[in-house]
């Protein structure tokens, strides 16, 4: 009777794996928006290794735009992030020297991001630097801090954001929001037309949307 039992709760615990998905059951860090190159996380600099290729979801931005970077942590760990940007590549990425090394280097945007016990959902406003770029990589780093010895390679997890900066980088939705919004308040609209700049913000705004739905 206790083979049976405990076969079937294993038969469950496969089902529950299952239904969750390769990507989540896996995950530890899984940075949602926006889409990473891959779902890999163990080796750096992006999750699967030094020879790991750009992927085919690449993200248009704006000199110098402001995002959110958004991801969730599926299984708890102690410890902090480190978001970082390399202009041509991902050849400028440097692990942290230890657990509590938050000092960053030329290459990191925001470092010391608290981790939040519980885990769950995070976001993060970034700036992006102004010169524009065809190759550029945004990094998420976890640093995990309860697998003491540091360095042994299971302190880290990594994923990576490819990324084109040009001046006809794409608008974010809360950008398109924000820019109708303030045309329909800063000006009087007569009932039969509206400014050229709020059509075309609602414009973006309903083609984003609609591109969301696909």
């Amino acid at each position: 009777m206790g083979h049976v039992l405990a076969a079937r709760w294993w038969v469950g615990v496969v089902g529950v794996i299952a239904l969750l998905g390769p990507g989540r059951a896996l995950a530890h860090l899984d940075v949602i928006s926006p889409t990473p190159r891959s779902q890999q996380l163990k080796q750096g600099p992006c999750g699967g290794g030094s020879d790991e290729s750009r992927g085919e979801v690449v993200h248009s931005f704006r000199p110098g735009q402001t995002i959110t970077v958004t991801w969730d942590e599926y299984v708890d760990h102690p410890g902090h992030y480190r978001i970082s940007f390399d202009p041509d590549g991902q050849d400028d990425f440097v692990d942290p020297a230890s657990f509590t090394d938050v000092s960053g280097n030329a290459a990191v945007l925001i470092d010391g991001i608290p981790d939040r016990e519980g885990g769950g959902s995070y976001t993060q406003e970034v700036t992006l630097p102004t010169e524009p770029c065809e190759r550029c990589t945004l990094q998420v780093v976890q640093v995990m801090t309860d697998k003491p010895p540091y360095g042994d390679g299971n302190d880290l997890y990594y994923q990576c954001v490819d990324l084109v900066i040009s001046a006809d980088g794409e608008v974010t939705e809360a950008e398109a929001t924000t820019a109708a919004d303030g045309e329909r308040g800063g000006c009087d609209v007569g009932a039969g037309g509206s400014s050229a700049g709020g059509l075309l913000a609602l414009l973006v705004l309903t083609r984003m949307r609609r591109a969301r739905r696909r």
